[in-house]
């Protein structure tokens, strides 16, 4: 739980984003800066609709830093 664990209670901004995130967040951590729930985010996954870049790595669902970035900045 220690990737960027500060970063699910509270909204980064798009600086902290770049100057701190690694490549790929996890789901949780992708799901804060859009401001949804865990649930809501793996439901969004699931569906296809989440509104960034998912990618599967094995078992696990990694989400591209740079598409959330792209997104935030269209939003």
């Amino acid at each position: 739980m220690g990737e960027l664990a500060n970063q699910e209670s509270a909204a980064p901004t798009p600086r902290e984003i770049q100057e701190t995130w690694p490549a790929t967040v996890s789901i949780p951590i992708a799901a804060a800066a859009f401001g949804l729930s865990r649930s809501h985010a793996y439901e969004l996954v699931n569906r296809g609709e989440f509104p960034a870049r998912v990618i599967q790595v094995g078992q696990r669902y990694r989400v591209v830093t740079a598409s959330v970035l792209r997104a935030l900045s269209e939003s």
